[in-house]
């Protein structure tokens, strides 16, 4: 069930009703509903991938009962673990790596002159957020392990975290040192919290529907006949999808926290207006929050971090932002994509300029950025808008020949629309959304910060009239991040 369909809409205000209405304060009835809708939200797609979700909540809950009774650091808690870890990453390679590792090993041998004629490959289909509750699970087991949490006795309430419907095909991955006590504990209703959850669930459709879905037909048909088009057209069409993917994925974030606000359950910030970065490594204390911080934590600091020697240090660097890239999906392009970012961020590591902007936002204290903070935020948009045109293309010989098309004669030709657009309507879109982003960047659970009730009812109206005019029932628009 996609967020922004009319099936959703109908949904999600039923199982509202039940929650509150019916249940009341019943926390056990509560989470029993919070598991079967969840369930039946991800059923939608496809009942047979529920299997794999019992079978991981069932495998996590057992680890995580062993790993508690046992002494910490033990090898009977460490089998446990192990247990817990094979079996997740185990799943997820099957169904994510299968074929693409057994196809680069049939072409590394290919390289050096064997041919091998027959190959076992599968028809595999990838389950709809695996790659999320996995890591949603794993970090449970790890947590356990490692003294932080104390495994929970009740199999519904860690089925309920497993699974918890509005984070579960694309996060934000959560914790279970932050998310599981919330579903253990009584919630009761808040006319505010649920209020700022319609305001993030009405922003975040706004840039699901209006900026993503408009720009996704010019960023297809651009990518997909790159090499009829001039360099100009090209830079355009990586701008694009970097609109594209920041309106489709933050806009899935804002829907998730604002829907789980509506149940009392207030979920991990995902985005931070990454696109006002200064470098990059502010970028990515600002993009996809949830998932650099797991990486962060379970495997960039296990591995040492930066408080080892600078060529391991540097090391690193590499392996989190190759991981990070290999999650995103299997092909070498998100590798190439993930080895950029490392190349972007070794220099401010070596330099100590990682962490400038800890802290600060852009403008702070002033109503417009310095020359020298516009600079620096338009050549990091720069490098993270080139970086994306490995993420978008289908092969590393189609980025490589987008890339070459960049550098060829520049030329400034019209850009038709396959449905005939004009592309200074685009423009202007962006350019309204981008100040309204800069407007509202110090606060991102609150997209209407307006004191005047006026003001803000203007905005709402603005906002549901620019839903109808994009809106588009016949188009089948999924999340970009459900691949992954």
């Amino acid at each position: 069930m996609l967020f922004n369909s009319l099936e959703y809409f109908v949904f999600l205000p039923l199982v509202f009703f039940l929650y509150w209405k019916v249940l009341g304060n019943k926390l056990t009835g509560q989470n029993i509903l919070l598991l079967v809708s969840s369930y039946v939200f991800y059923g939608w797609w496809d009942w047979r991938f529920l299997l794999l979700i019992l079978a991981s909540t069932l495998v996590d809950f057992y680890a995580g009962q062993r790993i508690g009774r046992a002494i910490q650091g033990s090898r009977t808690a460490q089998r446990w673990l192990w247990v817990s870890i094979l079996f997740n990453i185990g799943m997820l390679g099957f169904f994510k790596y299968f074929n693409f590792f057994i196809g680069s090993f049939i072409d590394s041998l290919d390289v050096i002159g064997y041919k091998v004629q027959s190959i076992w490959t599968l028809n595999i289909i990838l389950p709809v957020g695996i790659s999320f509750y996995t890591f949603q699970t794993l970090s449970y087991s790890l947590d356990i392990y490692r003294g932080k949490v104390k495994p929970t006795r009740n199999f519904i309430d860690f089925a309920a975290f497993v699974s918890f419907f509005p984070q579960l095909v694309a996060g934000p991955i959560e914790r279970s040192s932050h998310l599981l006590p919330q579903i253990e504990k009584p919630r009761k209703f808040s006319y505010n919290n649920s209020a700022d959850g319609l305001k993030l669930l009405l922003y975040g459709l706004l840039k699901k529907v209006v900026i993503a879905d408009s720009l996704a037909p010019i960023v297809d048909d651009i990518f997909t006949n790159h090499l009829s088009y001039s360099p100009a057209i090209l830079l355009m069409g990586a701008v694009f999808f970097g609109f594209q993917i920041y309106g489709d994925f933050s806009g899935y974030s804002d829907m998730a926290i604002g829907t789980a606000k509506l149940f009392g359950i207030e979920l991990r910030s995902n985005f931070r207006f990454p696109y006002f970065s200064r470098n990059i490594g502010e970028f990515w204390r600002r993009w996809h929050i949830s998932l650099s911080t797991w990486f962060r934590d379970y495997l960039y600091i296990p591995l040492g971090g930066s408080r080892v020697a600078k060529p391991k240090a540097l090391r690193n660097i590499f392996i989190i932002f190759l991981v990070s890239g290999l999650w995103h999906g299997a092909n070498w392009t998100f590798l190439v994509w993930g080895g950029i970012h490392a190349f972007l961020f070794v220099p401010l590591f070596v330099l100590g300029a990682n962490r400038k902007y800890k802290g600060k936002h852009l403008g702070e204290g002033r109503i417009l950025p310095g020359i020298r903070e516009s600079l620096a935020v338009l050549v990091t948009f720069i490098m993270v808008s080139l970086s994306w045109i490995f993420f978008r293309a289908e092969s590393l010989s189609a980025a490589w020949n987008y890339f070459k098309g960049l550098f060829s004669t520049w030329e400034f030709p019209a850009y038709l629309h396959p449905q005939g657009y004009r592309m200074s309507d685009y423009f202007i879109l962006l350019l309204v959304f981008l100040t309204y982003e800069y407007r509202i960047r110090f606060n991102e659970r609150d997209p209407f910060p307006f004191k005047t009730g006026t003001i803000r009812f203007i905005s709402y109206a603005l906002m549901v009239f620019a839903l109808l005019l994009f809106y588009d029932s016949g188009t089948d628009r999924s999340f970009i991040y459900f691949q992954f």
